[in-house]
């Protein structure tokens, strides 16, 4: 029956995912309209260091320890949030695992939508300025995230096209529709924060993007209706 309801809880996300995803080219082709016509500095540090890394994992072995060590770490950190206990942490070539006393579905499906190296160096970037105001070398901050992005999207990626106990657990149209839609609300909100586009466009992104999405549903469901009501098999 949990999976029934997931599923169809899955169908009423896909508009969501749909409208997410607008909301961040709206977020994109906005910074490419920048003074000048072109990206802000900061957001071309923050490219850069994604195609770095990109080039990076593409040339040099793929440091699979360290992004099984954040797997398990971003397991074990959202286990905590939630009050469970955390035990026998272990990262292998082949894979990782972690005992925690309790479970559900953002500890579950935490590692592929949270960013853990990404989050690292955004913490990092802010107890400095806690300290230094402005935060200095800005630049070389936002190409660390940019970078750890990359590294958290090639892994991803690269999970999700083999078996995860993971993502079966809560199905696989559920689980890509809400690790989707998490990705892309943890993207459209980092980019709030750390380039110049504001929390009110981003407002206004959401509320347009999301609202057309759920609105052609329902036209489309009208329309069906509509479509069904009118055969002439069903008249008299």
């Amino acid at each position: 029956m949990a999976n029934v309801f997931r599923f169809f809880l899955a169908l009423a996300g896909l508009p969501l995912a749909w409208g997410l995803t607008a909301v961040f080219l709206d977020e994109f082709r906005l910074l490419a309209m920048g003074e000048g016509g072109g990206f802000p500095v900061g957001t071309c540090a923050l490219l850069v260091g994604f195609v770095v890394c990109l080039v990076v994992l593409m040339i040099f072995p793929l440091p699979i320890r360290l992004y099984v060590f954040g797997h398990e770490l971003t397991h074990a950190v959202w286990g905590l949030l939630f009050g469970a206990k955390v035990s026998n942490l272990r990262v292998g070539l082949r894979g990782g695992s972690v005992e925690l006393t309790k479970s559900n579905v953002l500890i579950t499906l935490s590692p592929y939508f949270c960013p853990f190296y990404t989050i690292l160096v955004i913490s990092l970037a802010l107890i400095v300025q806690a300290f230094v105001s402005p935060l200095p070398g800005k630049g070389v901050w936002l190409f660390a995230i940019g970078a750890t992005w990359c590294f958290h999207v090639v892994f991803t990626l690269r999970a999700l096209f083999q078996r995860q106990p993971d993502v079966e657990e809560y199905g696989h149209l559920f689980s890509y529709v809400f690790i989707w839609c998490f990705s892309l609300l943890g993207i459209v909100i980092a980019l709030v924060c750390t380039t110049e586009i504001t929390w009110g466009q981003l407002g206004g992104f959401f509320a347009t993007r999301v609202g057309q999405a759920y609105g052609a549903v329902g036209h489309g469901g009208r329309w069906l209706y509509e479509s069904v009501r009118s055969l002439s098999v069903l008249q008299g």
